[in-house]
């Protein structure tokens, strides 16, 4: 007889009971950033600084010659790509700690993610929850890390079944 799969069930995020320290997720895909996503999240977030926007300024201004992407942008992406692995099933994000902006990422660059779970632990305040703990690097097509973050959030922990209350 066929299995019928549903993505919300198996695919996206797990429970607490699912993760251990020291389990690392290769986010996929990755995303290469064009000038055009960049200066539309600078122009929505009002983040407009030349430095992301204006390529005659960053040209003859900057040590680099050139734009660079705006940081929250990196973050965002990163973040965006650990939820299925990592927060797919969140209750709630609990915090974020850590934030690091190591390499400037260019126009044109392709972001790459990758997260390692530093802790676990059940809820005091929550039963049938926990706390998930990783850090999320991201990386340039040359593997050269640019950014960094440690975030919490708080799982549901596997739903208990009829063999589990024998």
């Amino acid at each position: 007889m066929p299995t019928i799969h549903y993505a919300r069930d198996e695919r996206f995020g797990g429970y607490l009971e699912q993760y251990e320290a020291g389990d690392v997720f290769h986010h996929w895909p990755g995303k290469t950033v064009t000038e055009a996503d960049d200066h539309l999240f600078c122009l929505l977030t009002l983040a407009a600084s030349p430095l992301h926007i204006d390529r005659a300024w960053a040209e003859s201004q900057t040590s680099y010659g050139r734009n660079i992407v705006v940081g929250t942008y990196v973050y965002s992406l990163l973040l965006g790509m650990s939820v299925p692995d990592i927060s797919g099933r969140a209750i709630a994000n609990l915090g974020l700690s850590e934030l690091l902006h190591l390499a400037p990422l260019f126009h044109g660059d392709t972001l790459y993610g990758v997260t390692e779970v530093l802790a676990t632990r059940v809820s005091q305040s929550r039963p049938r929850a926990g706390i998930l703990t990783v850090r999320t690097d991201g990386f340039n097509q040359d593997r050269l890390r640019v950014c960094t973050f440690t975030r919490s959030v708080l799982l549901p922990m596997r739903p208990e079944t009829a063999d589990d209350q024998h």
